[in-house]
């Protein structure tokens, strides 16, 4: 759980802000780099899920948990998207006479958008599986909340200096060999933890187990390159909230966001923050001839 005192200040120093400015300076000559090098990554080992559809009765144990690992705070009413302080949400979908629940989180993709296009380097990828975001880098760009082809990452507008925040795949949990949070709390067993290749194994097998529960498709598996969630459900995919993305990795995409839409935000920002500093200072000298 990230301390929000750790990267929270009242006022900002000009070694602050022209810190701020260098690091998104230094984070688009490496940008390529960055970006190419998630190609390395063996997914096959990696932390994965399995949510399977047909076995989630919505009894909201999963989102319970995460917010009691993470020290969420409670919600006054029952979420209904994703928000800076619920990182996993399950929602119910019908159309017709098919009905289904889905859980929502970051999906932890095996070639990650929101890596790709992030400036700074506040997000990466393990080789663990998890997406790391570090707040401490982060300079509130959103660039990956464009990036995210599942528009998972949001933004805490409640924070002086806003961060982004999404699931951490409980990476906490899972380095000191521990399940997600989520997934020890699910009552029946419609969440199963392993690697990336048992997941697909158990996937595939369930599926040709039974054929007439399952659509023969684990959603995940080839998605923007491949996800470490992957799903299996008794309807279409599009039905319960999915988008319909082909095997290329996103990152290919994104890459032009950052590179592009990077110099004039650099730009936005240094001056923004120079302003800030200024109107700053002005004030302070007021207040010190008066």
């Amino acid at each position: 759980m990230i301390d929000k005192e750790t990267h929270m200040t009242n006022t900002l120093t000009r070694r602050e802000v022209l810190k701020l400015a260098g690091a998104g300076a230094s984070a688009l000559l490496l940008k390529v780099d960055s970006a190419h090098a998630l190609d390395e990554v063996v997914a096959d080992d990696a932390a994965a899920v399995l949510y399977d559809a047909t076995r989630c009765v919505g009894c909201r144990a999963c989102e319970e948990a995460c917010k009691a690992w993470n020290k969420l705070p409670p919600d006054e009413e029952p979420p209904s998207d994703l928000t800076a302080h619920n990182y996993t949400l399950i929602k119910q979908h019908q159309e017709g006479a098919d009905e289904s629940f889905r859980k929502y989180q970051c999906m932890h993709c095996v070639h990650p958008a929101c890596v790709s296009a992030c400036p700074v380097q506040a997000l990466t990828k393990s080789k663990d599986g998890p997406v790391m975001y570090d707040a401490n880098k982060c300079i509130g760009c959103r660039y990956c909340m464009v990036a995210c082809p599942f528009h998972v990452p949001r933004i805490d507008w409640s924070d002086p200096l806003p961060i982004i925040a999404k699931c951490t795949f409980c990476a906490d949990r899972i380095m000191h060999g521990q399940i997600p949070a989520c997934v020890e709390a699910c009552p029946v067993e419609a969440l199963t933890f392993g690697t990336r290749e048992q997941i697909l194994e158990e996937a595939r097998s369930r599926i040709k187990q039974y054929p007439d529960r399952y659509i023969d498709h684990v959603y995940g598996e080839t998605e923007a390159g491949g996800t470490s969630w992957m799903y299996i459900s008794a309807v279409p995919f599009e039905q319960i909230g999915f988008p319909k993305l082909d095997s290329d990795p996103v990152p290919e995409l994104s890459d032009d966001v950052a590179m592009y839409g990077t110099p004039s935000m650099l730009v936005g920002v240094a001056a923004l923050l120079g302003g800030i500093y200024w109107a700053t200072s002005r004030r302070n000298e007021g207040k010190q001839e008066e």
